[in-house]
């Protein structure tokens, strides 16, 4: 018999609930371990109310659901509770009664409403209340005087913390994510914090701190996405800070004035985020790495900080990460950053104002793995030694500057480069074969340069290549066929070149990830391949090339789809039904091919279409009344992401594509960011009748129209709602249309009854007056004659022609009459 057992611990099993019922036998048991099993099920808890002696209950990671139970309020003798990364849901009264708790747990369910019944629990010295759904103040707090560790994180609390500044024993304390407002003065008095997180609220915080220095054992600090502003007293408050932080984060958001004067007096600071505050600061805080040896990561992004860049006087030991990036430093970047920082792992000097050339001695680098110098005013070549010397670097961007010459023209060991980035610049040259050797390749970005050559067929061997993108370079030929070993790739791009001939069949191996393809604007012909099918492809841009044939079935199972854009090719046949399975389509546009046929009326079973580009086909019949559009279909931008080792910072990268569209004769190039707020319909030029129907609620955020040049007949839509935006340029060229618009009027003209002639009178000509007709007729017949006559007269040249042709042309119809009909010819002679 166990009935005297005190201590179970069953954790990290695949219990399940058929035992929960066989421990309330246990009546012993003052410690009871179920963490980590499969418990499910609706209210399982009841089990274990019977458990009075229980001191420590630890359910935690497991699919329990449901509220908590009444009965549980009789576990009175708990000191340790914790139901952590479970379902439960409902309020918390039941644990009104638990007034021995010591540590509390709810972390990771589905908890709501207030925290009062915590009131009573006066002897918590631990509490964790994150990743729920708990709201309205903390007021119930202001009991918990013996709490050292507090967690509120990812909650729905809101307004002041006064409550919490009789807390003094708190050693942990994280408010982060909720919806706290406020100064922060009530901490003033928790002398015993040693980490604070007040990130992600709403909470005013002076750049100075002031608040918390009296906090003297405060090491860590996270104030992220608050509003931070100045500290106009600071000057005439002289007192230093009494703690010594080894790490802070105050990224976001306001303006801070000055740097920080506590920051002066910190020396044992090894990581430092105050990135997207305005700082009026001109120069580069070099002192920060002179006064803190032991600093591995200082982020200053986007703080409006200018001048040169300054590095610190001496070898600094142990930074290793540095992101300056996003602000305006000028001038030339400085040679000694190499052995004064020679251990940086990770270096972001984009989105500045530097100019000059890389330095070589970037190459003596050696621990360096991520390099971004992109959007400055760099000249000159990429540096051989930096090819040759920094042999771990695995994130090369270099984009957006004025970067020429070959790439990578001499010796090349960058062979872990997993992103390369030198889109924007003059680089010239061929695509340089040593980048076959990069077989950790993930994202290869060479657009918008002078790279002229045929695409390398290397290119489509990279197993891990995910993004491709060389569009707008002068490449030429064919695309080359491969094996499929570039299964992997998500999005391609080779727009705006000189590519010819077909699509090859190896594109079908793409089928399964493929999301983006733009091989528009080159001269590709012939038809896409029979077996292309990508059932993910969410961007399709094929305009502008020589493309034939009918279209295939290629998109018919891209239910994902949303821009499809084949306009001006040379596709031929009817629009297919199967385009209402693309059901999130917004961007229809085949605008400029030799599409035939009715429009399908399936079209009117896409929703979310914005964009319907149909003019310039062959399209025939009428206009389906259950067209309808709408704007603000946002475009999500095809992202593609890969994970750096320093601080799990993500990398996101999207093609950037503009679509075609023509209002009122004039087309403009549209990109994503404005595509959202475009709704329109382009059927010009093409050969439709019947009347204009549309159902108004299916317009009603119709912005453009286009019907002109068409055999639209009957009156045009009036002039209400959203119809009343459109004037006579969006139906001109349908002569068959009337009303104010088209100047003609739509109702039936009554013709004037007139009395039939009698039988003398003369036959009824019409409005033509025969009598003057004939006469007009003669006269300048006469006139004619009589000027021909003239001429021959006067000029003795003219005349002497005149009467050759004449000759000429009489002997001609002789001879043919002759030889054409002799039997007549003799038979006349006998």
């Amino acid at each position: 018999k166990l009935d005297k057992l005190e201590n179970l611990d069953l954790s990290e099993n695949h219990l399940n609930d058929s035992i929960l019922a066989s421990l309330s036998e246990l009546a012993s048991l003052k410690s009871l371990n179920l963490k980590y099993n499969l418990f499910t099920g609706l209210n399982p808890t009841n089990d274990f109310c019977e458990l009075i002696n229980l001191q420590e209950l630890d359910i935690k990671n497991n699919n329990l659901r449901g509220s908590l139970p009444i009965c549980f309020s009789k576990l009175t003798s708990l000191k340790t509770l914790s139901l952590s990364y479970n379902q439960f849901s409902g309020n918390i009264s039941a644990l009104k009664s638990l007034t021995l708790l010591e540590s509390l747990n709810l972390s990771s369910n589905q908890f709501s409403g207030n925290i009062s019944a915590l009131k009573s629990l006066t002897l918590l010295e631990s509490l964790d209340l994150s990743s729920n759904q708990f709201s309205e103040n903390i007021s119930a707090l202001e009991s918990l005087t013996l709490l050292e560790s507090l967690v509120l994180s990812s909650n729905q609390f809101s307004g002041n913390i006064s409550a919490l500044k009789n807390l003094t024993l708190l050693e942990s304390l994280d408010l982060s994510s909720n919806e706290f407002f406020g100064n922060i003065s009530a901490l003033e008095n928790l002398t015993s914090l040693q980490l604070l997180d007040i990130s992600n609220n709403k909470f005013h915080i002076l750049s100075s701190l002031r608040p918390l220095f009296n906090l003297s054992k405060l090491k860590y600090l996270y104030a992220n996405n608050n509003t931070i502003h100045a500290d106009d007293h600071e000057m005439s408050h002289s007192s230093a800070p009494r703690f010594q932080l080894s790490s802070i984060s105050l990224s976001c958001c306001g303006s801070g004035g000055s740097f920080p004067k506590f920051l002066y007096h910190q020396s044992e600071l090894q990581k430092v985020y105050l990135s997207d505050i305005y700082f009026k600061v001109d120069r580069f805080p070099f002192w920060l790495l002179e006064n803190n040896t032991k600093l591995g990561i200082l982020d200053l992004m986007n703080c409006s900080l200018s001048g040169p860049f300054q590095v610190p006087s001496h070898v600094h030991p142990a930074l290793s990460y540095l992101d300056i990036s996003n602000n305006a430093f000028g001038g030339n970047i400085p040679v000694r950053i190499v052995a004064r920082l020679p251990f940086l792992g990770y270096l972001n000097m984009s989105k500045n104002c530097f100019n000059g050339t890389i330095p070589s001695s970037f190459g003596d680098m050696s621990s360096l793995q991520v390099l971004d110098l992109s959007n400055n005013q760099l000249s000159g070549q990429i540096p051989e030694h930096m090819a040759m010397g920094c042999s771990l670097l695995r994130f090369l961007v270099l984009s957006n500057n004025k970067l020429q010459g070959s790439i990578f023209s001499g010796n090349f060991i960058l062979t872990r480069l997993v992103v390369l980035e030198l889109n924007g610049n003059n680089f010239t040259g061929m695509i340089p074969n040593v980048l076959a050797n990069c077989s950790d390749l993930y994202i290869l970005d060479l657009s918008n340069n002078s790279i002229y050559g045929e695409v390398p067929s290397w290119i489509w061997n990279m197993s891990e290549l995910a993004a491709l993108d060389v569009s707008r370079n002068q490449l030429f030929g064919r695309l080359p066929q491969w094996k499929g070993y570039a299964s992997n790739l998500e999005q391609v791009s080779m727009a705006d070149n000189q590519l010819n001939g077909s699509i090859p069949r190896a594109i079908c191996s793409l089928n399964l990830k493929l999301q983006f393809l733009d091989l528009s604007m080159n001269s590709l012909s012939g038809t896409l391949p029979s077996c292309f099918k990508p059932v993910s492809v969410k961007e399709v841009h094929l305009s502008k090339n020589m493309l034939q044939g009918a279209l295939s079935n290629a998109f018919r199972d891209s239910s994902s789809l949303v821009i499809l854009d084949l306009s001006y090719n040379h596709l031929k046949g009817n629009i297919p039904n199967w385009i209402s399975n693309l059901s999130d389509l917004s961007y229809l546009l085949l605008k400029g091919n030799h599409f035939d046929g009715e429009i399908p009326i399936q079209l009117c079973k896409l929703d979310h279409l914005s964009l319907i580009d149909l003019a310039q086909n062959n399209l025939s019949g009428g206009i389906p009344s259950c067209l309808k559009v709408s704007a603000l279909n946002y475009v999500l931008e095809q992202y593609i992401w890969h994970q750096t080792i320093y601080s799990n910072m993500i990398i996101l990268r999207s093609i950037e594509v503009s679509i075609e569209y023509t209002i009122k004769s004039r087309s403009y190039n549209y990109k994503r960011r404005m595509l959202q707020y475009m709704s329109g319909i382009d059927l010009s030029c093409n050969k439709l009748t019947d009347e204009i129907s549309f159902e108004t609620k299916n317009i009603m955020k119709l912005l453009t129209l286009n019907l002109s040049h068409n055999s639209l007949t009957g009156p045009t839509p009036e002039r209400i709602g959203q119809l009343g935006a459109f004037d006579e340029s969006n139906y001109i060229g349908n002569p068959f249309l009337c009303g104010s618009l088209v100047g003609k009027n739509c109702s039936p003209v009554e013709t004037p009854l007139i009395p039939k002639a009698s039988a003398g009178n003369k036959e009824d000509h019409g409005f033509i007056d025969m009598d003057a007709f004939y006469a007009s007729f003669f006269a300048c017949y006469v006139m004619v004659l009589l000027c021909i006559a003239a001429m021959l007269y006067i000029n003795p040249y003219w005349r002497q022609a005149w009467f050759y042709y004449i000759q000429m042309a009489i002997d001609s119809c002789y001879y043919f009459v002759v030889d054409n009909f002799p039997i007549n010819f003799c038979s006349g002679n006998m």
